[in-house]
């Protein structure tokens, strides 16, 4: 009986010692699946970008910390920080036929994942009877990410990094 036991024992072990090692032997490779998606030297929205990705690229992910993952980038030309909205699992792939210019932007997956997109704005404005022509006005503004990190250094802020 013990000995029936030891075996069983053993054979656990050794499938959890041969599982563990191909767990972790293997890198979790993920798509990029928006159109264009900025990889970033730290793991904030205001951090610099150090190269842009496409849809469909796989990167290896490397670690996470909250909604952000840390790659190696394709051709090991470095790594840096994606946001975890901009990435699946699935290996995504570019056929012809495909219409990628219609794919949706990093933001608007983002809200999306949040339950916002253009129908429920749509709902919005014709329930609540709300105007949206300064939303509209202050969306079409846009700076650039130089401009940007030059306002955030002259007002000393960090955007969450110290």
């Amino acid at each position: 009986m013990k000995t029936l036991l030891f075996k069983r024992f053993a054979i656990a072990t050794c499938l959890l010692i041969v599982a563990s090692a191909t767990a972790f032997g293997q890198a979790k490779m993920m798509s990029v699946t928006v159109k264009e998606a900025p990889v970033r030297s730290t793991p904030s929205f205001l951090g610099k970008i150090v190269k842009d990705l496409s849809y469909g690229d796989r990167v290896e992910v490397v670690e996470s910390q909250g909604g952000w993952v840390k790659i190696n980038l394709p051709g090991g030309q470095g790594s840096g920080w994606l946001h975890s909205s901009e990435l699946t699992q699935e290996q995504l792939a570019v056929k012809a036929g495909n219409n990628v210019n219609q794919s949706a932007s990093g933001s608007e997956v983002a809200l999306a994942g949040k339950g916002f997109n253009q129908q429920v704005e749509n709902q919005y404005k014709s329930e609540k009877n709300l105007d949206y022509t300064w939303v509209d006005k202050m969306e079409k503004i846009s700076y650039k990410p130089e401009r940007l990190i030059q306002f955030l250094e002259a007002g000393d802020l960090h955007g969450g990094q110290n």
